[in-house]
């Protein structure tokens, strides 16, 4: 293969004992790949350097946790933290094709896994003192799918609930749930009811997106903005004049919330799907290949960084 430049203005980090430099991901042309796992490796002289795939191999298993480790302590150095998100929304894709590509018996093993690492996302996230987190676990359309499908899935979500709280409370997140419950299955709604129930006030908050559609809460908006001014007694101009965006946006479900700084979708979907379509308008997007299950602190870690580099113009 014909030599490679290193990108201009980069910095390689070295592993001494493997004699080889990485460049981070994002600077060059695969926002997928893994810096250790799958990407541009360089030699000692990044100007006479190879592209080449790396194999896992390369790096002994004994190392790869410290290579890790030792990546994110760079990725937390280059962070600008007074450039955080406020308001963190994350779409969590990708549980069905992973339990597929890890052989597993069914999807409750996969969506175990998907629950456990949201629990230590919220974690991540805490301790970096974002004030607000939007989960999407449920879609008004994921309720179409068949009933085989849909019991697993349920069956996690009423385990995951009974535990949430206790872990929202202790990160410092109030918790609450989004969606049309009444689409759901008793059980699961009573669920979610008790665990909103058993959360502690706090001034950050945890959502929970469940039988969610964001068309469906835009409808929900307006028709309750429409019965209150209905209602209204000293009412004179026509209703159609009170109907603003801001009016509208007070009657979202969650209204008191900032709207989302970071939607961050896992699984390789380049889409919002309707996820919080009126409060996203202005938001910084970013689409992860990985598996929400496989999400590591390393891949948000990334996203912060290149949403710290991102300039918002909030359409001016």
């Amino acid at each position: 293969m014909a030599p490679v430049r290193a990108p201009p203005g980069t910095q390689p980090a070295l592993f001494p004992s493997l004699k080889v430099y990485f460049y981070n991901h994002s600077l060059w042309s695969q926002p997928a790949t893994d810096p250790i796992r799958t990407t541009t490796l360089y030699t000692s002289d990044p100007l006479q350097s190879v592209r080449m795939r790396a194999p896992r191999q390369l790096i002994p298993t004994p190392l790869l946790k410290p290579a890790y480790r030792l990546y994110e302590a760079r990725l937390l150095q280059k962070l600008d933290r007074n450039r955080f998100p406020s308001h963190i929304a994350v779409i969590l894709d990708g549980h069905r094709r992973y339990a597929r590509s890890e052989g597993f018996a069914d999807y409750r093993e996969s969506y175990r896994a998907g629950m456990a690492q949201f629990e230590a996302f919220l974690g991540w996230a805490s301790d970096l003192g974002i004030e607000a987190i939007t989960g999407w676990l449920l879609s008004t359309e994921n309720l179409k799918r068949p009933a085989q499908e849909l019991a697993p899935l349920f069956e996690v979500f009423i385990e995951f609930f009974q535990r949430l709280p206790e872990r929202a409370n202790t990160l410092g997140y109030q918790l609450r749930f989004i969606g049309s419950m009444d689409l759901l299955p008793p059980e699961l709604s009573a669920a979610a009811k008790q665990a909103e129930e058993a959360s502690e006030a706090h001034d950050s908050h945890l959502t929970i997106a469940l039988g969610y559609g964001g068309r469906q809460e835009i409808a929900d908006a307006t028709r309750e903005l429409v019965r209150d001014l209905t209602e209204a007694a000293d009412l004179e101009d026509d209703i159609a004049d009170h109907i603003t965006p801001e009016a509208i946006a007070e009657h979202l479900y969650a209204s008191d919330l900032p709207d989302p700084d970071l939607v961050i979708r896992t699984s390789g979907e380049s889409r919002l799907s309707g996820f919080l379509m009126w409060q996203a308008a202005y938001s910084e997007y970013s689409f992860v290949d990985v598996y929400w299950p496989a999400f590591r602190r390393v891949d948000f870690l990334r996203e912060l960084r290149n949403y710290t580099l991102r300039e918002r113009r909030f359409g001016q």
